[in-house]
């Protein structure tokens, strides 16, 4: 294309700024790879509760696998494999689970683990757990089942203004997907409420969503227009849209799909992703917005945290393993064994499409 020509878009995009860090989390990266190796494993259908991550993309690609999304586990055939999502479960859903399926992974984000240890700690002692999260958000209700009775949800000042008051002593915990400006209000109005309240030495918000934020502060600033990649129901994939509108960009577009980008989108274009967006999503955005002047990353962290497999999991891969090399005249002494950080989940997804 001449530097003249319009793009696809219908108006000229100059250059592209391309957010790093962008898209896929630790979290997510984990438990997409668990579920790729339970659909290798076991015939389908395998069942997962709850979406694994939020975005339709990854969803439809692992029900073109045979996977079974549900919202109860009543639904599960007993005897079925299960996969719990990575938004993490009440602790009657894993017992449920375990109670009725052939095999289990729970593939919860340790950061979210981190939050319901907190919770179980902080009522065990006593304490009124004030919990800043998302109505209804499958992350949100599993956290605040790990002890119903001690807990509050509040996402505005308003609603930690209409708190009761209480003897005991308070707590302050959070959704790991909040974005720092919803949070930092709600927490300053806690605090103003109970000013002996418990925080965590470090905080529960997700580094990932930290790091994506501040990116997202950065393209806004350099930006006549942002494309942020993402479902409507990923929470740190809306705090991205908000963010950006709250920085000032006035043309910010929040897309699943490079389908949904309006025409006449122009000038320089800050694309980024939310944590559960694959990378072929991004680049099918950047293929259509064609830049005269190419693409720029702009990174303002290198993020290299990595989880590793659930342990049900790394047990399934060494068994296949074992049982492969036998069956192949190996040795296995000599067998090497596999290297699951160097595997990308969006290599593994792409590697589903049938």
């Amino acid at each position: 294309m001449s530097a003249d020509a319009p793009s696809p878009t219908g108006s000229r995009v100059e250059q592209v700024l391309l957010a790093e860090p962008r898209g896929f989390c630790a979290g997510v990266e984990m438990a997409i790879k668990a579920l790729a190796w339970m659909v290798r494993a076991f015939p389908a259908p395998v069942y997962c509760y709850h979406e694994i991550v939020h975005n339709k993309l990854v969803v439809k690609r692992f029900e073109d696998q045979g996977v079974i999304f549900v919202d109860d586990i009543e639904e599960v055939p007993p005897g079925s494999p299960i996969m719990l999502s990575a938004h993490g479960s009440a602790p009657e859903v894993v017992e449920a689970a375990r109670a009725r399926g052939s095999y289990v992974v729970d593939s919860v984000c340790p950061l979210v683990t981190k939050v319901h240890h907190e919770v179980k700690v902080r009522a065990g002692k006593g304490f009124r757990i004030v919990y800043v999260g998302h109505e209804g958000h499958e992350e949100a209700v599993g956290t605040m089942a790990v002890a119903p009775g001690s807990i509050d949800r509040v996402e505005s000042v308003a609603e930690v203004e209409a708190l009761a008051d209480t003897d005991q002593p308070v707590a302050l915990l959070a959704q790991t997907t909040l974005s720092h400006r919803d949070w930092k209000g709600v927490a300053v109005a806690v605090k103003e409420r109970f000013p002996d309240v418990w925080t965590p030495g470090r905080s529960d918000l997700c580094f990932a969503t930290t790091n994506r934020q501040a990116a997202i502060e950065e393209l806004a600033r350099r930006c006549d227009a942002i494309v942020v990649i993402g479902s409507g129901n990923s929470s740190n994939t809306l705090a991205l849209e908000k963010l950006a509108r709250h920085e000032g960009c006035e043309q910010v577009y929040r897309v699943n799909t490079v389908a949904e980008l309006p025409d006449g989108i122009g000038g320089v274009v800050g694309v980024t992703a939310g944590a559960s967006a694959p990378e072929e999503l991004v680049d099918a955005v950047i293929d259509f917005l064609d830049p005269v002047d190419g693409v720029e990353l702009v990174m303002v962290t290198d993020e290299d945290e990595y989880f590793p497999p659930p342990r049900n999991i790394r047990e399934l891969q060494a068994s296949i393993e074992d049982a492969s090399t036998v069956l192949l005249g190996g040795s296995l002494l000599d067998r090497p064994g596999m290297d699951d950080r160097s595997l990308g989940a969006s290599d593994v997804l792409a590697g589903l499409v049938p």
